[in-house]
């Protein structure tokens, strides 16, 4: 039997995806998430140890322990710089989390005190900032937009690109598809399914979805919106706000982080529909008590101000916030 060289022909439709051009990043090598890319520099080079902030997700610290690198964990200062008194061995690397896309002066200082030859920037919240000439820098662009998974890696190192490719995409839609056509709770159950399939983190490359799906969203605009979205809610909410923004800092943010006064506002805004995600809850069981850490887990609600919503929304939200605040 002769078959086509060139693939199938005929059969049912696929969904047709414009495709807008080069991908961001396409120095970067793609993976089927961000830990993964982690473990694939980790496993390269072999570093003895890595500093990672208390403030991060296990999902991060998972594949240091799995590359058998010692993991030793750092404070931040309450501008979310590294604390002054960390300092590392010759052969010691440091991982740097760039938390909402807010941190670009504490990411350059960190790459200015600890040599940009031993930093790693986690740009996992911080997919529109640009990597700068470091060890490395990892992106997470699922957490952007609407994508089953994905994770870049940009670095100078020779770090192999997995030989085999990410086939388990499709399995992980079904939530998106959910979130398009009906409700987010109801798409839940099935995002969480989702997110613990990413547990394996045994390097593969981008799935072909995936990559369709990435180069088909027009990422100029989403920034655009995103920052000014992030502008219009610090108008509004920026007075009453406890945490310090410069937004000279932002560009693309994953979302505005309010400092709120109340502990129950959360939980207020979620029974109203305004779905406020929670961030390193895990955290918890290794920060001090009144830390910096403790105070982003626990008082600090990431506002949505990503692309699918504009002024209105950002209005409304602003004003029940406010009412939510001032009510007793």
């Amino acid at each position: 039997m002769v078959l086509l060289t060139i693939g199938a022909i005929g059969g049912y439709l696929e969904i047709a995806l414009d495709e807008r051009g080069a991908a961001r990043y396409p120095q970067a090598a793609a993976f089927q998430s961000a830990r993964a890319a982690l473990f694939a520099l980790l496993e390269t080079a072999k570093p003895q140890r890595i500093w990672m902030p208390r403030l991060i997700c296990d999902a991060m610290i998972a594949p240091a322990l799995s590359a058998m690198v010692e993991v030793k964990f750092y404070e931040l200062t309450p501008d979310l710089r590294v604390a002054e008194q960390v300092k590392l061995n010759r052969t010691d690397w440091l991982l740097y989390v760039n938390y909402f896309g807010i941190c670009g002066h504490a990411s350059a200082d960190a790459l200015s005190r600890f040599g940009p030859e031993r930093v790693i920037l986690d740009h996992s919240q911080a997919f529109f900032t640009a990597p700068p000439d470091c060890l490395a820098t990892i992106y997470s662009p699922r957490k952007f937009f609407g994508l089953p998974d994905g994770g870049l890696l940009v670095t100078q190192l020779p770090v192999p690109r997995p030989p085999e490719t990410d086939t388990h995409s499709v399995d992980r839609m079904k939530h998106l598809l959910q979130r398009l056509d009906g409700s987010p709770e109801a798409g839940f159950p099935d995002y969480r399914a989702a997110e613990e399939s990413l547990s394996d983190f045994r390097p593969r490359g981008m799935s072909v979805l995936t990559r369709k799906l990435f180069a088909s969203y027009d990422m100029e605009a989403a920034r655009a919106r995103r920052n000014g979205n992030f502008k219009q809610l610090h108008d509004l909410l920026g007075k009453r706000n406890s945490v310090p923004l410069a937004l000279g800092d932002v560009d693309g943010p994953l979302g505005y982080p309010y400092g709120g006064k109340r502990p129950e506002l959360r939980r207020a805004l979620i029974a109203r529909r305004v779905f406020v995600p929670s961030y390193w809850t895990e955290v918890l069981g290794r920060a001090e008590r009144q830390s910096v850490e403790e105070y982003w887990v626990t008082s600090v609600l990431p506002l949505p101000c990503d692309q699918r919503y504009g002024d209105e929304e950002m209005k409304e939200m602003a004003g029940l916030v406010q009412s939510l605040e001032e009510s007793r």
